[in-house]
C-alpha cells in the first residue's frame, strides 16, 4: 500500500519536493510524526478546496480565490513546519548547553565517547537527549558511531548543535581532544541566545507602538472628538 501511495506521490510532485519536505520532517526529530506525503497531499487539496470555496461563494470570487489560494499554498510549510522547526532548535540549543557540560564531565572523568553519551542520556530527561538516545539504539543495532552521530545531524537543526556533533564525529575518527572544543562552542552558545534575547527585548516598544496605533489612539480619537459629534448631529 505504501509503495503504491509513493509511485502515485512521485507522479503528482517533483521527487526535488518530496526530497526538501522529508529533509524538513526529519528536522522535527525523532518524536515527530508528521508524514511528508500527507502534508504535500493536505497542502495540494486545501488549496484546491479554498479555491473553488471562494470562486463560488463570494462576488469578486474569480478575482480573490487566485490570490488567496497562492497565498495559502506558498505559506502552508513555513507556518506549520518551519515555524515549529525554528521552536525546535531554540528549544534544543538551551538544552544543550546543561547537556554537552554533562557529557564534556564524563569525557574529562575518561570515558570514551559512546560511553560518555550513554552516561549523559541516562541522567538528563530532554528533547536533545532523545535525539542521543537514538544513536545508542543504533549502534546498537549494529551502525558504527560515526555514521549514527551523521544521521543524528540530519535531525538537528541548529548549526551550533551540528558543529559540536561534528566535532565529536572527527574526535572519534582522529582521537583528538575534543573537551576545549565542547566548551568553546557552549560559550558560543549562551552568547547567542543572549543576543536573542536582547534583540527580542528591542521588539518590544516596535509592538507596543503597533498595539498603540490599532487600538488606543483610535479610542482616544473617539473620546475627544466624540462629544463635537453629537452636538453636530444634535
Amino acid at each position: 500500500m505504501s509503495k503504491k501511495k509513493f509511485s502515485l506521490s512521485n507522479k503528482i510532485y517533483s521527487r526535488k519536493m518530496i526530497d526538501n519536505i522529508t529533509k524538513k520532517v526529519t528536522l522535527l526529530g525523532v518524536k515527530n510524526t508528521l508524514d511528508p506525503i500527507n502534508l504535500l497531499n493536505i497542502r495540494l487539496f486545501s488549496s484546491i478546496s479554498i479555491f473553488f470555496v471562494l470562486l463560488y461563494f463570494l462576488d469578486f470570487g474569480y478575482l480573490i480565490a487566485p490570490f488567496a489560494t497562492f497565498l495559502f499554498y506558498q505559506l502552508f510549510f513555513p507556518v506549520v513546519v518551519d515555524r515549529k522547526i525554528e521552536k525546535r532548535r531554540k528549544k534544543l540549543e538551551k538544552e544543550s548547553m546543561y547537556f554537552f557540560e554533562i557529557l564534556a564531565l564524563s569525557l574529562e572523568a575518561g570515558r570514551n565517547i559512546k560511553t560518555a553519551i550513554e552516561i549523559t542520556t541516562a541522567n538528563i530527561d530532554s528533547d536533545l537527549s532523545l535525539e542521543f538516545q537514538k544513536v545508542i539504539r543504533d549502534i546498537t543495532y549494529g551502525k558504527n558511531l560515526n555514521d549514527a552521530l551523521n544521521d543524528l545531524k540530519t535531525r538537528i537543526p541548529s548549526d551550533n548543535i551540528n558543529n559540536i556533533i561534528l566535532n565529536i564525529r572527527q574526535s572519534n575518527i582522529f582521537g583528538n581532544d575534543i573537551i576545549e572544543t565542547v566548551y568553546q562552542q557552549i560559550d558560543y552558545i549562551r552568547q547567542r541566545r543572549v543576543l536573542e534575547a536582547k534583540a527580542e527585548i528591542s521588539k518590544i516598544p516596535i509592538r507596543i507602538s503597533i498595539v498603540s496605533v490599532i487600538f488606543f489612539i483610535p479610542l482616544l480619537m473617539l473620546l475627544l472628538l466624540g462629544p463635537m459629534l453629537v452636538n453636530l448631529i444634535s
